[in-house]
């Protein structure tokens, strides 16, 4: 496939997992070597089509900061396949643990579907919690789906909260709809609240500030901006920290080159 073609097809993705979208396009990109003029407006064009997917953000900065942009793709597919965030996750969560998650969270769900002693609630958000009950459930995982009206009964049985990071700030994290209601009741009931954030989710405050001016125009997006300060335990590529009250350090360049708009 032609690397313009390939990067077509990723921007037009829906429902991918950000590791996935990340891998296509470091593959894509790394086929324009032939005609690096065409990286910026190829990078520009990918976030404005993923623009909640901070790991994308993570990469096309990386790339359009870089030097030699292609050594900044290798470097970048190297930390994504080194994440060591999932198998953290899974190796924290106790036996026969009662967990509640939001949504779709995919670096969680990698963790936890493996982990047959689980019971998981999954609130619903954005229509994403029916669908996964149902292709948990078909893989003999003890699952069932949560909606918001039912939250204070369910949390008050549960061992741990999940949410996961889509992107990050220094101190607020983009999260999947749903989230903050459900962090904010389990910080109430003195539940553990643990934060995901995968490799690349970690923003600079100039991409952060991009990211969520797109987010907030559109009111009826399915996100939630959640602080950090409703969290007890945040597992990430450095292992498991209990410490949040230091801001988060960005993973990549504040490139705001990224944050011009191009003809899509």
């Amino acid at each position: 496939m032609h690397p313009i073609e390939h990067l077509r097809y990723v921007a037009r993705a829906r429902g991918a997992d950000p590791v996935s979208l990340v891998r296509e396009t470091a593959a894509a990109l790394g086929g324009l070597s032939h005609e690096p003029a065409g990286i910026v407006l190829a990078v520009r064009r990918i976030v404005q089509r993923h623009p909640t997917t901070g790991p994308l953000w993570w990469l096309c900065s990386h790339v359009l900061g870089a030097n030699d942009p292609f050594e900044a793709i290798r470097r970048c597919e190297e930390q994504i396949e080194t994440d060591n965030t999932v198998k953290t996750l899974r190796d924290a969560l106790p036996q026969d643990a009662v967990v509640c998650i939001v949504g779709w969270p995919t670096a969680t769900l990698n963790a936890i579907a493996r982990r047959a002693d689980l019971k998981l609630f999954v609130v619903e958000s954005n229509g994403d919690g029916d669908a996964l009950v149902d292709r948990l459930q078909n893989i003999d995982v003890d699952a069932t789906l949560v909606q918001h009206e039912f939250l204070s009964r369910i949390i008050s049985q549960c061992d741990v909260v999940i949410i996961e990071a889509l992107a990050t700030g220094a101190r607020d994290v983009l999260c999947n709809g749903g989230s903050h209601s459900v962090a904010a009741l389990a910080y109430c009931e003195q539940k553990p609240v643990w934060l995901v954030t995968q490799c690349g989710t970690r923003l600079p405050e100039p991409l952060w500030v991009g990211m969520l001016a797109d987010v907030s125009a559109d009111i009826e997006n399915p996100f939630d901006v959640v602080p950090v300060s409703l969290v007890t335990q945040i597992i990430s590529p450095n292992g498991v920290s209990q410490d949040i009250t230091t801001p988060f350090t960005a993973e990549c360049p504040p490139t705001t080159e990224l944050l011009r708009r191009s003809a899509m």
